[in-house]
């Protein structure tokens, strides 16, 4: 996959996360690094939520 996808991709999985956990910053994103997995520990951590229902949420379209 190349540069453009993946960056358009970690551009959906953002809108998702922002829709679904409103209370996310930028600094959350920028924590993340571009990775689903250390996004989804953030979510956990800040908002309690199990792994399964976090990626649920961002896989919803």
């Amino acid at each position: 996959m190349n540069e453009d996808k993946l960056v358009g991709k970690w551009e959906q999985i953002k809108g998702r996360a922002k829709k679904a956990w409103a209370e996310l910053t930028e600094d959350d994103f920028k924590k993340a690094e571009g990775s689903v997995d250390k996004l989804k520990g953030i979510i956990q951590e800040k908002f309690g939520e199990a792994s399964e229902s976090v990626s649920k949420k961002l896989k919803q379209k």
